[in-house]
């Protein structure tokens, strides 16, 4: 699975990859082969319908407004709320053949095609949900690509913030920021680690977390997720490093007592080969 795009874009946030192409790379653990151009086809094919439906100088409303009628009705691209953890919704090439997808993904077509019509569309990571902002010199939209497009005011993404966490969104501000395109790759990551661990897909699973470990290093939690793997495929020697690894970055950590175990475990099983 060719990911040289996707690591360099994990890599670093000035990377000049496109996130359409780090997406397809990614997509490629659950589709590995997959035609990369078939997909950024569509979306050039996306972007020119919009803008075949643009006057010259389009002001952002009309923009969103046309994004929206393409996208949501025409092509009734919609959020997968009855199957929400099928791997199938954290992959872009997927998306875009079944229209079918979550916060994220839905919200990286519209940032996409956006970006080919030179409109700025960034991410914003809401708690527990994800959407889009549009913004010029003129005017701002925050638009929920999951749920048919729909312009939330600021009073809107408060609601939200406060049913999902309890969180003021008015004292937290830095919420709406821009998410990079390194942030949404690796939210888009660790959605897929969550769904495979949880269906016990462990050979996808580990190329995540080899991925997500590229790109946060010091982030112990996901070499304990990867030690786990690894004892579950009875790879001891990979297990025993990354647990190491774990304690070593995360000492005082809860699970200590757990790892700890794990560890005498594969020493036992290593003493039996002897």
């Amino acid at each position: 699975m060719p990911v040289k795009s996707l690591l360099d874009a994990l890599r670093d946030d000035r990377s000049k990859v496109t996130l359409d192409i780090a997406a397809l790379e990614l997509a490629g653990i659950e589709f590995p082969g997959l035609d990369q151009e078939a997909f950024t086809f569509r979306l050039d094919h996306l972007a020119e319908q919009i803008n075949a439906q643009l006057a010259p100088r389009a002001n952002g409303l009309e923009f969103v407004k046309a994004s929206n009628e393409l996208l949501f009705d025409v092509m009734q691209f919609r959020g997968n709320a009855e199957e929400y953890y099928d791997p199938r919704n954290s992959c872009l090439n997927s998306v875009l053949m079944r229209r079918l997808g979550i916060p994220i993904t839905l919200s990286l077509v519209y940032m996409e095609v956006a970006r080919r019509l030179s409109r700025t569309v960034y991410g914003v990571g809401l708690p527990g949900h994800f959407i889009v902002a549009y913004e010029d010199s003129e005017s701002r939209y925050w638009i929920d690509p999951f749920h048919n497009g729909q312009i939330l005011s600021f009073a809107d993404l408060c609601t939200l913030a406060r049913d999902a966490v309890g969180m003021d969104l008015r004292l937290n501000p830095a919420v709406l920021a821009p998410v990079t395109k390194r942030q949404m790759l690796v939210r888009m990551l660790s959605n897929l680690k969550v769904i495979y661990l949880r269906g016990e897909a462990f050979d996808k699973a580990r190329q995540v977390l080899d991925l997500l470990i590229e790109a946060m290093p010091e982030y112990a939690e996901e070499y304990r997720h990867r030690g786990v793997v690894h004892l579950r495929q009875l790879n001891h020697k990979a297990a025993k490093a990354d647990l190491e690894t774990y304690l070593r970055l995360e000492p005082d950590s809860p699970e200590r007592e757990q790892v700890e175990k794990q560890l005498v475990l594969i020493e036992r099983w290593k003493a039996g080969l002897n």
